[in-house]
Formats: C-alpha cells, structure tokens, sequence
C-alpha cells in the first residue's frame, strides 16, 4: 500500500479551503513556518507543500508579503478570464447577506490568519463578506472591539483535560503547549499587546486559571505564583512573535531561510575565524552539516528550561529556603 507523503496531504487542505473560498483570491497563504507547527512537519515539506500548489498556478509569490491566492485567470489550466463585476453605484448597491457578529469575527480572523493582523479592517472584512462596510458596525462597535473578539475565540480555541495530569509539571507543561500550539494557528496573538496590560478576556483568563491551578498547592506566594504564569506565557508568546516576523523576513527579500543564511555564509564566516570571536568560532566548528533553526524545538527545549527552574524554586521553597 502506498501511503501518500505528508506535503500531499497539506496541499490537499490548501486547496479545499481555496475551493471553499475560505482563501480567497489575494489572501496570504499561512508562512512555511506556520505550516510546519500547524501540522508538525519539517519546515522543508511545508515549502514542498506550496510549491505544488505554485506550479498548479492555485497560488503565486508576492513581494513584500509572501505566497497569496492567485485569481482565478491566473491558475494553471483555467481558460477562462474572471467574471467581471457590475459597475459599483455606492455602498447601497451591494447585495446584503445575513450577518451575524460570529460571521464578522470569523471572516477578521481569517483575514489575519492569512494576511496578518494589520490587514484587519472594517472595509476589508466587508468586503471578504461582501457587504456594505456600514453594515457591520450592526454587530461589533469597531475595530478595536473586532480584534478583542477575535482574540477572545482564538484564545478559546482548544480544550484543557476534565480530569488534569498527575502532577503540577505536567499540567503546566499541557497549559504552555496548547498556548503554543494557539500562537501557531494564529501567529497574530503574540502581537496584541504588553505584558504589563493583560486583556480582560474570558477565554484567554481560562489559560491562566489552569496555570494558576496547577500551581496552587505548591505554597507559593501569589505573587510568585503570577511571576511563574507570566513566564511561562511570555516564552511562548515571546517565540510566537518570529512567526510573523519570519514570514515577512521571506516576502521582503524573495530568499528562504536556507537561501538567506547561503548568502551571509562568507561574511559570517570571516567574523567568526577573524581571531575575534574565539568563542564563536568553536561553536561553528561543532556545527557539522549547519543548524537548523526550529522554533518548535526552541520552544520545547526553553519550555524544559523553564519548568526545570521551577521545580528547583519549589524545591527551594518546601526545604523553607525561599521566601513567600
């Protein structure tokens, strides 16, 4: 039995949500590295994955923002031109569908899952909707209540166990992963806001009532309880800011990581044998067959890091060596 390779499977996904219009003709298609932790693939197959949407013309590169829905005259065995729209004569003159203010969300997030949050705005989502822009302020007041109830369901998005592992490691480390696993699908959550101004969101307070659960016995005071929640949420957030930034980083210049790193190869390598990075240079010596830069896997190993820390804080604590 043959079993189909997992670029297949993520191009199959592609296409049907192009077929389904959930990606539209000029939407951003989700970046190689968003891909790769949506499906926990390499970041190789999801580039391979794309690629074969490119030569069947479904999607094409963009400068400056990275692979989009091609139009539908664009693509690989059509022959027939667009279907042209009738001569605009005002906003009162688009058909009106039933809205709903989950349709309004929906159709935002996509735009951000897609294209990225500075995409969002009210004339953009109504005319993913196609509707008049006026009409949406009928369910959300504006923007910005838009963004909070977008952030709101992504946040809910995932379910925490009824019974929760053994132990409070584990639980922590179940909590940071499904937030991980959030910023992935929606890369645009890390970049809502400071640390120092929490959103006063229902689904996103369900993140941290499980972290703060799973600390509670632990006789911690509450302010070091709110210390270790917020670091364990910073190091994925923090890491969840490249995906865009990566993505971005690859439509400016037209070059892949790979590609990139080829390019600064000469530079870097005179710096680091230049007698002034000593240091460096015997780390790159160590780098047989080059490194792979791997969000996921900083993400996992800074997760380790960060619960290794804490069990010797409690540790501490529990002998009596650490202060309330």
């Amino acid at each position: 039995m043959t079993v189909e390779p997992p670029y297949l499977h993520i191009a199959a996904e592609l296409r049907r949500r192009i077929a389904a219009r959930e990606l539209r003709p000029g939407d951003r298609l989700p970046s190689i590295r968003a891909l790769a932790a949506g499906w926990g693939v390499a970041p190789g197959t999801a580039a391979k994955a794309l690629n074969e949407l490119r030569q069947a013309g479904l999607v094409r590169a963009q400068p400056r923002v990275g692979s989009i829905v091609a139009p539908p005259a664009a693509r690989a065995g059509s022959r027939t031109a667009p279907r042209a729209r009738p001569a605009s004569t005002g906003t009162a003159a688009m058909p009106e569908v039933e809205l709903s203010r989950d349709r309004v969300v929906r159709a935002a997030m996509a735009i951000a899952d897609a294209q990225g949050l500075e995409a969002v705005s009210m004339r953009a989502v109504a005319a993913r909707l196609g509707v008049a822009t006026m009409s949406l302020y009928r369910h959300v007041a504006g923007k910005d209540e838009l963004v909070l109830l977008m952030a709101d369901v992504a946040y809910g998005e995932g379910e925490y166990p009824a019974v929760p592992p053994d132990g409070w490691r584990a639980r922590l480390e179940f909590g940071a992963r499904l937030l991980w696993g959030l910023h992935c699908r929606h890369p645009w959550l890390a970049h809502l806001g400071p640390l120092a101004r929490p959103l006063p969101l229902p689904n996103l307070l369900r993140h941290g009532e499980w972290i703060i659960g799973a600390l509670a016995d632990l006789g911690l005071s509450a302010d070091r309880v709110l210390d270790l929640q917020i670091l364990l949420f910073s190091h994925g957030q923090g890491l969840a800011v490249h995906l865009e930034r990566e993505a971005r980083a690859r439509a400016e210049t037209g070059l892949s990581d790979e590609q990139w790193g080829d390019a600064q190869a000469a530079d870097m390598h005179a710096l680091a044998y230049s007698g002034r990075y000593p240091n460096l240079a015997r780390m790159m010596d160590g780098l047989v067959g080059g490194y792979d830069f791997d969000l996921d896997a900083l993400f996992a190993l800074g997760l380790q890091a960060l619960l290794d820390g804490f069990e010797r804080l409690v540790g501490a604590r529990q002998d009596g060596g650490e202060a309330a």
